[in-house]
């Protein structure tokens, strides 16, 4: 079957280095790649075309590319999956990297946050003599996010990333949950004091696009959320993020619905007068639509909210 392929284009050594898309015809077999497409492409279409590859079978993670709109692996993504409705299949190098060339991204920032999180063990104590035991039970959990294969799919679709450069990402964090979960680990504190600031662990918004195109199924989000509740537990230092899940929760428990302006007042204080104040715009809009959620006294709880706070005792049990 004829297939079109519409690539993003980028030439950093032309005259004037701008991305452009660039559409190839190519006939393909339903057995196909879109990696064999592209191979195919380069060798027999336009030379010039620049893509990275190495395995082949979804295994080095270095095809990783965004294949209509959303990051994969190209060597496991079927070409005939994706022309059903027979539109063009649209090729771009991954999101939230910068492009060296056509569909080949640079990588460093991905590596550089993966080594903020120190992914290495760190014991408690002496050096023990022999070999540190751990039980199959203690590590089978661990299976999955060890599964994970760097490839960086999930930092190219992150939101957050896409707004805040600071945000160590979710291939990070979902190795800095490897390490804080492993019972040989003994820097546990340490580390989720370490992601309870600024960038950290909080900064996810859950969108579950780190989830929706994981090639490995590694569930970075879920990895993130596990995170929180750990530095909730053992007590990391009050923030806005912490402040404000345990707001939420709060409200719902006792009301049965979101009292909005309360959540905000308890998550970051009315001491915060700075960022109180830059709400005002937002509050100013909303009475004019009149659309103020409502709050304080006036805001009872619903109908029925027994059964919520019955819901919450079998939680916390």
């Amino acid at each position: 079957m004829l297939t079109t392929f519409r690539i993003r284009r980028f030439n950093p050594e032309s005259e004037s280095p701008q991305p452009y898309f660039e559409d190839y015809q190519l006939v393909t077999e339903r057995s196909d790649t879109v990696l064999d497409a592209l191979i195919r492409i380069r060798e027999t279409v336009d030379e010039s075309l620049t893509v990275r590859c190495s395995c082949r079978g979804a295994i080095c993670g270095s095809c990783g590319m965004r294949i209509n709109g959303h990051a994969t692996l190209a060597c496991k993504t079927k070409v005939a999956s994706l022309i059903s409705s027979g539109d063009a299949i649209q090729v771009e190098p991954m999101n939230n990297m910068p492009v060296i060339k056509d569909l080949v991204t640079d990588m460093t920032g991905f590596w550089e946050k993966v080594r903020q999180v120190q992914p290495w063990l760190q014991p408690a104590g002496p050096e023990p003599e022999g070999e540190y035991l751990a039980s199959p039970d203690a590590m089978n959990h661990l299976t999955g996010v060890m599964g994970c294969i760097m490839c960086g799919a999930c930092v190219s679709d992150c939101a957050a990333l896409e707004v805040n450069a600071d945000f160590v990402g979710p291939a990070a964090l979902a190795k800095a949950y490897r390490f804080v979960a492993d019972p040989r680990d003994g820097s546990s504190s340490s580390r989720l004091t370490a992601l309870n600031t600024p960038g950290g662990m909080w900064d996810c918004t859950r969108c579950m696009e780190c989830i929706e195109v994981c090639p490995k199924e590694v569930g970075a989000m879920d990895r993130i959320m596990t995170l929180r509740a750990k530095g909730i537990e053992q007590g990391v230092p009050s923030t806005c993020g912490s402040r404000h899940t345990e707001a939420f929760a709060d409200i719902i428990e006792r009301k049965g619905r979101l009292d909005e302006p309360m959540l905000a007042v308890r998550t970051f204080g009315l001491t915060n007068f700075r960022q109180m104040f830059s709400f005002l715009p937002m509050v100013i809009r909303a009475v004019v639509r009149g659309k103020l959620p409502k709050s304080g006294p006036l805001f009872r709880a619903i109908p029925g909210v027994d059964r919520i706070r019955r819901l919450f005792r079998r939680a916390k049990e």
